[in-house]
């Protein structure tokens, strides 16, 4: 059973809402959230460029073994953390954080405050 198309079109209209305000600028880019069903991913872009600049996910390499037998709040914290360490190597200190037109709550939430603990400012 998928999820119901209703749910989606609402999470989109929320971010579109969220979007008119939040924008990434090459001084301050946008942190922005994805959540499936099982994984999570999260990019910093540079909307002026429509570049991104970083990004993590819960199926990255990098992260693959370390992610076993942690639970998706948990693997969230930890691509927050990996986003915050590739965004400081390439100088991305302060970024503007956009939801994706989720809760700030659960996996959204642990991601954020890794990213917080791992050096970036929002």
């Amino acid at each position: 059973m998928g999820r119901t198309n209703e749910a989606h079109l609402a999470r989109i209209r929320r971010h579109q809402r969220v979007r008119k305000k939040v924008v990434g600028t090459p001084e301050r880019p946008r942190l922005n959230v994805f959540r499936s069903l099982n994984h999570i991913y999260a990019q910093v872009i540079d909307d002026s460029r429509g570049h991104t600049l970083v990004a993590a996910s819960s199926i990255d390499p990098e992260l693959r073994d370390q992610l076993k037998g942690l639970t998706k709040t948990q693997q969230a914290a930890q691509v927050g953390r990996l986003l915050a360490e590739r965004a400081l190597r390439v100088g991305i200190r302060r970024v503007v954080f956009d939801r994706g037109g989720y809760k700030y709550h659960g996996r959204v939430k642990a991601l954020a405050e890794a990213s917080r603990e791992g050096g970036l400012e929002f």
